[in-house]
């Protein structure tokens, strides 16, 4: 099983949106390198839902529910889709500047990458920030 980060902005989709809707299709993924990285989920893999611009942290967790698909969006059929549905949120958010602070997380594709929407995250760095959010890994 993979772990995940996927962020979101909360105007266009909030942790409580999911959360209420128990799922989404997790769409307007117009990158590469994050599209390549929606092609690689698997269904029943784990993704942190992570808020973005404004207290920028990872608050919840999601499984993915349905691998890659087309985006119906996509007319030329370029893009994917990928279903998530909420697992549970963070006891403790762990912001991007927590984050930034500790040297274990320096390589972590946030920290190197910071406008990348989709990025696989690490066994060692997905322990690390449950840890953080007062979970066991």
């Amino acid at each position: 099983m993979a772990q995940w980060l996927m962020k979101t902005e909360p105007e266009d989709y909030s942790w409580d949106r999911l959360v209420a809707e128990g799922g989404t299709g997790w769409d307007g993924v117009r990158n590469h390198q994050a599209a390549a990285n929606m092609r690689a989920m698997q269904k029943g893999d784990r993704a942190f839902f992570y808020r973005s611009l404004v207290d920028p942290a990872v608050i919840g967790i999601m499984e993915i529910t349905r691998a890659a698909y087309a985006d119906p969006d996509d007319p030329a059929g370029k893009w994917v889709r990928v279903d998530v549905a909420p697992v549970r949120p963070l006891p403790r958010e762990v912001s991007l500047k927590a984050i930034k602070a500790d040297p274990a997380l320096a390589d972590l594709a946030l920290v190197r990458q910071s406008r990348l929407s989709v990025m696989p995250v690490s066994d060692a760095h997905w322990a690390l920030i449950t840890r953080m959010a007062g979970l066991d890994a």
